[in-house]
C-alpha cells in the first residue's frame, strides 16, 4: 500500500497552476467559488483550469454556505470531483448536497481549542472527508486561506469517522513537521505557495508536495 501522504493545493486561479500541480505530483487541486475570496474564480476560467487536469488528479469545488442555485450554476460548467463545504453548513445540508448532487463532501472545521473537536465527530459520520483547519479570527474576511496554523497538539494521534486533512498556515518548512505531529496523511495549502495573494508560484508548489511527501 502506498502510505505517502497526498496534498491538495486549493486556489489555483490560472490553467499555468493546475499545470503545476499536476507536475508537483499534488492529489487535489482545488477551485474557489467564494466570491469574497481573492482566489474566487468564475466558472467559465474554472472549467479551463479543470479541464486541464490530468487523470488522478481530483478537482475540489470549495463552496461557502452554498445556495442548491449557485451549485447548478457551478456544475453545469466546471467538471468537479468533490464539493469542498467551508461555511456554517450543516450535517442536515450536507446530507441535502449529496442526495442532490451526487459527489462526495469534504467539510472544513475550524480548530482552535478543544471546544473544536467535538464537530470533527459529528461531521465527519456525514462527510466523505474532514478539513482540519485553523479557525479564523472573528473580523476575517474569509473562512479559510488565512495562512493561520492552530496548535496542532489538540489533534495528535485522533481518529474521525472518516478520513482527513490537515490545513491551515502550512509551507514547505513546516509541513513535515506538522505531519509528524498530527499523523495526517493528507495536507491542504493556499497561501503558503503563493507569492502574492491569490498567485501561486510553480517552484513552491513543487517544494511543498516534495516536503510533505519526504515526511510520509
Amino acid at each position: 500500500m502506498n502510505d505517502t501522504v497526498r496534498v491538495k493545493i486549493c486556489g489555483l486561479t490560472r490553467r499555468a497552476d493546475m499545470a503545476a500541480v499536476a507536475q508537483a505530483g499534488a492529489a487535489y487541486a482545488g477551485l474557489v467559488f467564494f466570491e469574497r475570496s481573492p482566489r474566487c474564480v468564475s466558472a467559465a476560467v474554472a472549467r479551463a483550469i479543470a479541464l486541464d487536469a490530468p487523470a488522478g488528479l481530483a478537482r475540489v469545488g470549495l463552496f461557502v454556505d452554498p445556495s442548491d442555485e449557485l451549485l447548478d450554476e457551478v456544475l453545469a460548467q466546471v467538471p468537479l470531483d468533490f464539493l469542498q463545504l467551508h461555511g456554517k453548513e450543516s450535517v442536515e445540508r450536507l446530507a441535502e448536497l449529496r442526495t442532490r448532487f451526487g459527489l462526495p463532501l469534504i467539510k472544513a472545521v475550524g480548530v482552535a481549542d478543544e471546544g473544536d473537536l467535538p464537530a470533527l465527530h459529528e461531521f465527519g459520520r456525514v462527510a466523505d472527508m474532514l478539513l482540519v483547519d485553523a479557525r479564523p479570527p472573528q473580523d476575517a474576511p474569509v473562512p479559510g486561506g488565512n495562512g493561520l496554523a492552530f496548535d496542532w497538539r489538540l489533534i495528535a494521534g485522533r481518529r474521525w469517522p472518516c478520513p482527513w486533512m490537515l490545513a491551515g498556515g502550512l509551507t514547505a518548512d513546516n509541513v513535515a513537521m506538522a505531519v509528524r505531529m498530527t499523523g495526517a496523511r493528507q495536507v491542504d495549502v493556499s497561501s503558503g505557495v503563493e507569492t502574492a495573494l491569490g498567485v501561486k508560484d510553480a517552484a513552491r508548489i513543487a517544494a511543498f508536495v516534495a516536503a510533505a511527501q519526504g515526511a510520509g
